[in-house]
């Protein structure tokens, strides 16, 4: 077995553990290896990273458009779900990076709200 095929089967064993149903259609491609995670996962662990990087530099959206920019996520698969209309990977790609810039502010605001509750509870 190559190298490649055993890093890559490692990878699908990390995607699959994470939660994802990694499904051939939904999932992008390279040189004929799957993603690890599907399209809108993918989409998701991008916007994670981008949040990361952003507030490092201290930008920041504010918490009404991180619940709107996950509910675009949710309303993309709920659409699909019930066969409204089936989604394609660049568009579960975009509303997973949405979703998971809006998640990762989301979850900065309730970390400060928490941090702040904690702060004040021991003075």
């Amino acid at each position: 077995m190559k190298k490649s095929d055993e890093i890559w089967i490692d990878l699908m064993e990390f995607g699959h553990r994470i939660g994802c149903h990694q499904m051939e259609s939904r999932s992008f491609s390279i040189n004929g290896y799957q993603f690890p995670v599907c399209a809108r996962c993918t989409g998701v662990i991008l916007g994670e990273i981008v949040v990361i990087i952003l507030l490092f530099f201290s930008v920041k959206i504010n918490f009404v458009w991180s619940v709107i920019l996950l509910l675009c996520m949710g309303v993309d698969w709920f659409i699909q779900y019930i066969n409204i209309l089936q989604s394609n990977n660049i568009r579960r790609l975009i509303t997973g990076l949405m979703g998971g810039i809006g998640l990762t502010y989301i979850y900065y605001y309730l970390s400060i709200y928490l941090i702040n509750i904690l702060i004040d509870f021991f003075k």
